[in-house]
Formats: structure tokens, sequence, C-alpha cells
């Protein structure tokens, strides 16, 4: 299995964990009814349904991926969900958008401001090139998680690894971390600029699919095996996260764990 597609199988387990705070977030989003939006890196094209949804039945949401293979699930998810009529999606850049100026009413992106290694302001000036004035744009990025129970200190080196920072890495400047989101908004000529943070719980009983989708989700924080950290840190890392060992954390009686997601958002002039 090459890499993309290892990512791809732990990005659509991952959705048991982040559907409940994805679909509380969009809901605070307050779609107007029978707009058009635009979803920039919309993956699989899971949320993008939601923002469908959201936008009402005569609503339609456009969902662009530069990975072909994440798209093509979408139009299934779709017909699943008796959505076809409202949403479509294409292949596209998101520094490079294949739209023409004042399309959209909003514009929606997750995981993917921040994360590339594209000015993030420049970015944000090509979604805004799209939207019609008055619109809004929104990110919305991973920004925490607290997920070792007991191990503060553990978890504090995972976290503080390349992998743990990522998509910040240590050479990368200050104002380019994800949390700087609201300067990157001014910057790009965005108005009535907000931000709010929320927290996804965690909570037994854990089902198989959600003890699954916490392996995978150590591994994609973390890696299976981190170079980074010192020998008696990566042992004790693979005896508590590692599903086979006899002291996996998740075994353990009351675990609880959380992580967060930021949204930052802006009006078009």
């Amino acid at each position: 299995m090459s890499n993309a597609e290892k990512y791809l199988k732990r990005l659509e387990s991952s959705n048991i964990l982040r559907e409940s705070v994805i679909r509380t977030i969009v809901g605070t989003l307050q779609l107007p009814p029978e707009s058009k939006g635009l979803d920039a890196g919309c993956g699989t094209g899971f949320y993008t349904l939601m923002l469908a949804e959201a936008a009402g039945v005569r609503g339609y949401v456009t969902g662009l991926d530069i990975e072909e293979k994440f798209l093509a699930k979408g139009p299934s998810l779709a017909s699943k969900s008796g959505l076809t009529e409202r949403v479509s999606f294409i292949k596209g850049d998101i520094s490079n958008l294949p739209f023409e100026e004042n399309l959209f009413d909003w514009a929606f992106s997750m995981d993917l401001v921040g994360y590339l290694k594209i000015d993030p302001v420049l970015l944000l000036k090509e979604l805004a090139r799209t939207v019609k004035p008055g619109g809004i744009i929104y990110i919305l990025n991973w920004s925490s998680q607290m997920l070792l129970p007991g191990y503060p200190v553990l978890e504090a080196r995972l976290n503080a690894t390349s992998l743990g920072i990522a998509p910040f890495d240590a050479k990368m400047k200050p104002e380019l971390h994800s949390m700087r989101a609201l300067e990157w908004f001014k910057q790009a000529g965005l108005s009535e600029t907000r931000a709010q943070t929320f927290v996804n719980n965690i909570n037994p009983p854990l089902s198989q699919e959600m003890r699954k989708a916490l392996v995978d989700l150590f591994e994609m924080r973390w890696g299976e095996d981190n170079p980074e950290l010192l020998e008696e840190d990566q042992l004790e890392y693979q005896r508590l996260c590692r599903d086979d060992s006899p002291d996996f954390i998740l075994n353990m009686p009351g675990y609880y764990g959380f992580f967060t997601y930021s949204l930052f958002g802006g009006r078009v002039l």
C-alpha cells in the first residue's frame, strides 16, 4: 500500500472521531439559504456534504481538491446521501483556482491553509478573488489534542517532535503558525475577522471503529515510530499506543481524551 493510500484510509477512519464536532462547527457558520459555496481542499468530500446540507435544498457546493484519489470518493458519497444535485467535485489547485471572480457566496477550507508550503495570505487572497463582496471566507484547522491521560510528559515530548508540530516546523517564521490566522485575514484585506475554538471529547465506551480511529490518529500525529524520541520514550510510546500491547492505553478503564479545531473567518470587502 502506498503512503497516499495509507493516508487516505486513515483520513476516512478519522471521520468517526471528527464528524460530530465538524457538524457543530458547520452549524455555527449560518450559511445563507440558497447560497453557492466552495470547499477548497475538500478531500473525499465527506464534509462537503455537510456544507451542502447547511446551505439548504437550493444551495450548491463545489468541492475542489488536487488529489484525484480523494475526489473519486465524492460522487459516491453524494449519491448515498441523496445530494448529487447539490454538489460537484473538481480537480484544482487552491493557489490558482479555476474559477472566475465573484462567483461564490462563501468559501471554506479545512486543514489546508497553513498546511501547504505556500504563503497563507496569498491563498486567502486567491479565495477572496472568487467570493462576492460581502461573502465570508472560513478556514478550519486542527489546533491541539490531549490523548494520553496520565502521561503529560510523554505527550509533551511527542508534541514537540517534527511530526507533533506539523505542519509548522522549527525553521518557519512564527507568523506562519496556524494560530496566527487572524493576522493572515487582515493582511489579505478581509474585515470582521473572528476566531473560535471547538472541543471534541472522547468518552468511553469506545466502539471498535473508534478504537481503530484513535490508533490511526496516534500514528498520524506522532508516527508509527518517532525517531526523534529518546529510546525510553519510544518504548513507552509503543507500549501505550500499539493496539497489540498489553498496556494499550485505550484499554484503561475510564479513558478520556480530547482534541480541538479552531475556526477563523473574515468578510470580503
